[in-house]
């Protein structure tokens, strides 16, 4: 019974102190600049990205960034480097034969102001996943592009992550 009271002790402790430390939800109604950050997020522009890779990353960035088509007048410029992209082979068999590979995707990003025309924030994005290498060369084939896209959308989720943040600290 003891045991019972100091659990819910200490989880309403951990409540408190989690709402005082300044901890608040980046797309909640509370969040630092309330609807600021998806509303900012609706005035970026995302320039064109070379190669099949690179469209499938602008287009999961702007079904992110948008709810009702790209900004008439943006206020900001999204340039992403083209995808850097390497695969490894991770399992080799006795026979030399590849079981396991690894495919690691990496590109970097520059949102940039328009009425200064000064870049305000650079980071870079990576994703690293693994796919198996099966006796079919099509399911392979397969599971590699699942894997690639995969990648992609976590690419799109860090760069929409990194800015949200950066939103959030100008609010």
């Amino acid at each position: 019974m003891m045991h019972k009271y100091s659990f819910l002790l200490a989880m309403v402790l951990s409540l408190t102190l989690i709402t005082g430390c300044g901890f608040s939800p980046v797309y909640g109604k509370k969040s630092l600049g309330g609807d600021a950050v998806p509303a900012a997020l609706r005035t970026i522009e995302v320039e064109t990205i070379p190669d099949r890779e690179g469209q499938f990353l602008r287009n999961e960035l702007i079904d992110r960034f948008y709810l009702s088509g790209a900004p008439i007048n943006p206020a900001y410029k999204l340039y992403i480097e083209p995808i850097n992209e390497n695969r490894s082979e991770l399992d080799i068999t006795v026979a030399a034969d590849t079981t396991r590979a690894q495919l690691s995707q990496t590109t970097s990003f520059s949102l940039v102001d328009l009425s200064t025309n000064q870049s305000v924030l650079e980071r870079s994005a990576r994703s690293v996943a693994s796919f198996n290498v099966l006796g079919d060369e099509y399911a392979t084939r397969v599971s590699e592009r699942n894997t690639r896209d995969n990648g992609l959308r976590e690419l799109a989720r860090q760069i929409e992550q990194q800015i949200s943040l950066y939103f959030g600290a100008q609010n």
